[in-house]
């Protein structure tokens, strides 16, 4: 029969502790192996979403940077190549999420466009229903659109 232990709903940290321990040494048998591998799996989707997540921002500031030229300055400039950086380490980190770049790419730029509204003030016509960039592009260190 399956171990449950009962930190695992009142006390993570001593959960994830105790389990790590459990491991170490060998006791698999006394281990929480059905919540072990739901966190593992958790973890990974965690993953995927911190590729969305840095990649929406980077969209952001991009589409910043295609459609108020006017306001192009080193802080943007820095935001855009720090989110790259943050992503290529992400990707360098977990290369199975490369596959992933198109759809994640997609579902980013959602999130970016609706930002790009709130933050610039422009109509959300301004911005292309779909992202206007390739995954290539929009990584690559030496594109600036516009």
């Amino acid at each position: 029969m399956p171990v449950k232990s009962p930190l695992y709903d009142s006390d993570f940290f001593a959960w994830s502790r105790e389990q790590a321990e459990l491991l170490r040494s060998g006791k698999l048998a006394q281990a929480d192996i059905e919540n072990i591998a739901e966190e593992i799996e958790s973890m990974g989707r965690t993953e995927k979403r911190e590729l969305v997540s840095r990649l929406s921002v980077l969209l952001l500031h991009l589409l910043k940077w295609r459609y108020q030229p006017g306001k192009r300055g080193p802080s943007w400039e820095a935001s855009i190549r720090v989110q790259r950086n943050r992503l290529a380490d992400h990707l360098d980190d977990n290369p199975s999420l490369k596959p992933l770049l198109p759809q994640a790419l997609t579902s980013a730029y959602r999130d970016a466009a609706l930002d790009a509204v709130a933050e610039t003030g422009l109509p959300g016509a301004t911005f292309p229903a779909a992202c206007p960039w390739a995954v290539e592009q929009v990584l690559d260190g030496g594109f600036w659109p516009g």
